[in-house]
C-alpha cells in the first residue's frame, strides 16, 4: 500500500480542467487532430475547443436541460462526439457515451435505464424505437450550430464529488450497469501521468480507439489536454497499416491501444524505427500484454510498451512506465498515491493478504479516481465493496517487490480482445433462438494471448454446424453489438456443470 492520494480541489469540473486557458494550454496551440485517412486531417486549437465547448454548453442549458440531466451520446467518431461529451460536463450535465454500433434494443435499454433527458445522434442514424415522453433529440447538425453560437461565460461551478459522466459496462447479473463517475475522476488520473505515460506538454498522443470508449476518452483526450499536449484520433477506414503512417505524419510521441492491435500492426504493416522515429514509447491496456508480443515489438521498433491494469470503475491504477523495470507477464506496480491491497477472496470481512498470496485485487475507496457508484444498482454495488475496499473481481498476487501478477477473474466476466463482457447478457439473447436448448458463452484461445468469444450450444434435436451455426451467429448479429457477438458456435451434448447445476465456465474450452 502507498500513501493516500492528494485530494482534488473542492470546486472541480473536468471540462474546465482540460480546456480552460492555462500556462500549458496557450490558445493558439493545437489541441486536437482528427485524421480521416484519405479525407485528410483537421486541427483545432485549445482556444477554438474552449470556445466551442462553452458554446454548446450554453445551448444545452438554454434548451432547458437541468443540472445533472443525462445526455446519451450515440454519434459517429468525429468532432461532434467530443464536443457533446465535454460540453455536457461544462454545462453541469452528465454525458453517457455509447457506441453507434449498438443495436436498437441495446441503445433503448441504456436510454431507459439511465433516465436520459436527451440523446445526441449522428445525422444518418435513425431513431429505431419510440422515445420516452419528453426526451430531447439532438442531431450532429444541432451540435454544429450550437458550437457556432455565443459561448457560456464560464464552465459549470461543479464540486469535485458532483456527477460528471456515466459509462455502461458489463453487469454480473447479465444487464449492462451504469458506472457513475465524479468530476474528481480526472484528478484521480494524475498518478498515471508520470508512472505510465511519462507525459508532458510537448507530447503528441495518438489513441487508436473509438471515441465512445472510456480508454479513448481518458487516455486519448482527458490526459493529453490536462497536460497541455496534442491529442490525435483517427476516424478513417480500418487498416492496421495506417498506424505507422499516422505516427510519422503527425510526429506522434506516445501511441496507445490494446495488445491485439500491436500484434496486427506487426503482422500487416511495414514498421521499423526509421518510420516511427518520433515515437518514444507505446501504452497498452484493456487486456494482458503477452511477453512474446512485447519482445516482438521491441525487436521491430526499438520502443518499449508500457502496460497498465484498470477497469471502468477506476481506470488504470497499476502500470509500468519510463524508468521502471518491466517484468514480462506483470502489468507493473500500483501507481504512487494508490492504496492497493490483496484481500482474501472467499471471506466477507476484508482481510489483507501478505505478498505472494493470491486473492482479490482491491483499491481503497478514498481514491479520487474511484466511481461514485453503480447507477440504480445498489445490490451490485454492495457486491464490490468490502469495508473500505473496492474489489472489481480481478484475482492477483503482489510479489515482494510490489509487482502485481494477474490470475484471471473471480466472477464470470469475460475479456476477449480487450472488451469486458457479461456472458449472461449474451446467453440470454442466444437462448431465444429455436435451435438452442442450453447455451453458455466462454473464451476460446486461438493463439498466444489471443482469445475469441465462443458459444457452446446444446441443440434442440440434431444440429448442423454449417447451417444452424451460421443461423445462430446471424441471430446474434441482429440483437447484439458487434463486439458482443460470438465468433464461433460449438455444438455439444451437454454443458459442464456441478451436481447442483452450476455452470463450470472455465471448463468450456475443453468442449471445443
Amino acid at each position: 500500500m502507498t500513501a493516500r492520494p492528494a485530494p482534488p480541489p473542492p470546486r472541480f469540473n473536468i471540462a474546465r480542467y482540460c480546456l480552460a486557458p492555462a500556462a500549458n494550454r496557450p490558445a493558439a496551440k493545437t489541441a486536437l487532430i482528427i485524421d480521416g485517412g484519405e479525407q485528410g486531417a483537421r486541427r483545432w486549437t485549445y482556444g477554438q475547443l474552449d470556445r466551442m465547448v462553452r458554446s454548446v454548453a450554453r445551448g444545452l442549458r438554454e434548451r432547458g436541460l437541468p443540472t445533472g440531466a443525462r445526455l446519451m451520446i450515440r454519434m459517429d467518431n468525429d468532432l461532434g462526439y467530443v464536443l457533446a461529451f465535454f460540453a455536457a460536463m461544462a454545462a453541469g450535465l452528465v454525458p453517457l457515451p455509447s457506441s453507434a454500433a449498438l443495436t436498437a434494443e441495446e441503445a433503448e435499454f441504456l436510454l431507459l435505464d439511465s433516465g436520459a433527458a436527451a440523446i445526441a445522434l449522428s445525422d444518418d442514424l435513425p431513431l429505431e424505437h419510440d422515445l420516452p415522453p419528453g426526451v430531447m433529440v439532438l442531431r450532429a447538425e444541432d451540435i454544429d450550430r450550437l458550437a457556432a453560437g455565443e459561448p457560456a461565460a464560464d464552465y459549470a461551478h461543479t464540486a469535485a464529488d458532483d456527477p460528471a459522466f456515466l459509462i455502461y459496462t458489463s453487469g454480473t447479473v447479465g444487464r449492462p450497469k451504469g458506472v457513475l463517475h465524479a468530476q474528481r475522476s480526472a484528478w484521480g488520473r494524475r498518478p498515471m501521468y508520470e508512472e505510465w505515460y511519462g507525459i508532458g506538454e510537448a507530447d503528441v498522443v495518438l489513441h487508436a480507439g473509438a471515441f465512445n470508449w472510456t480508454y479513448t476518452l481518458g487516455v486519448g483526450l482527458v490526459d493529453p489536454w490536462a497536460n497541455g499536449a496534442t491529442a490525435v484520433l483517427y476516424n478513417g477506414p480500418a487498416d492496421p497499416a495506417v498506424w505507422p503512417r499516422l505516427i510519422e505524419r503527425h510526429r506522434v510521441t506516445i501511441f496507445a491501444t490494446v495488445p491485439s492491435l500491436y500484434r496486427r500492426i506487426l503482422k500487416y504493416a511495414c514498421i521499423g524505427r526509421e518510420a516511427i522515429g518520433s515515437l518514444r514509447h507505446g501504452l497498452t491496456a484493456g487486456e494482458a500484454l503477452p511477453p512474446g508480443l512485447l519482445d516482438a515489438w521491441r525487436a521491430a521498433t526499438g520502443c518499449e510498451l508500457y502496460e497498465a491494469l484498470g477497469m471502468s470503475e477506476i481506470s488504470t491504477y497499476v502500470s509500468t512506465g519510463p524508468g521502471m523495470a518491466i517484468r514480462p507477464g506483470s502489468p507493473g506496480r500500483p501507481q504512487s498515491g494508490r492504496r492497493v491491497a490483496i484481500l482474501a477472496a472467499d471471506e466477507d470481512a476484508p482481510r489483507l493478504l501478505p505478498p505472494g498470496e493470491t486473492g482479490l485485487l482491491a483499491v481503497h475507496r478514498s481514491d479520487p479516481g474511484l466511481m461514485l457508484g453503480y447507477w440504480g444498482r445498489p445490490e451490485e454495488e454492495a457486491l464490490v465493496f468490502r469495508g473500505d475496499w473496492f474489489c472489481g473481481g480481478d484475482l492477483a498476487h503482489i510479489d515482494d517487490d510490489g509487482y502485481v501478477w494477474y490470475h484471471g477473474r473471480h466472477d464470470d466476466i469475460l475479456n476477449p480482445m480487450g472488451y469486458r463482457l457479461s456472458p449472461l447478457e449474451i446467453e440470454r439473447v442466444l437462448a431465444q433462438h429455436p435451435v438452442v436448448q442450453d447455451v453458455a458463452v466462454g473464451e476460446l484461445s486461438v493463439a498466444e494471448g489471443v482469445s475469441i468469444l465462443a458459444a457452446f450450444v446444446v441443440p434442440n434435436g440434431v444440429a448442423d454446424e454449417a447451417t444452424d451455426g451460421v443461423a445462430l451467429l446471424a441471430w446474434a448479429g441482429q440483437h447484439l453489438a458487434a463486439y458482443k457477438r460470438p465468433r464461433r458456435v460449438v455444438f455439444v451434448e451437454q454443458l459442464p456443470r456441478t451436481r447442483s447445476g452450476k455452470l463450470l465456465r472455465r471448463e468450456l474450452p475443453q468442449q471445443a
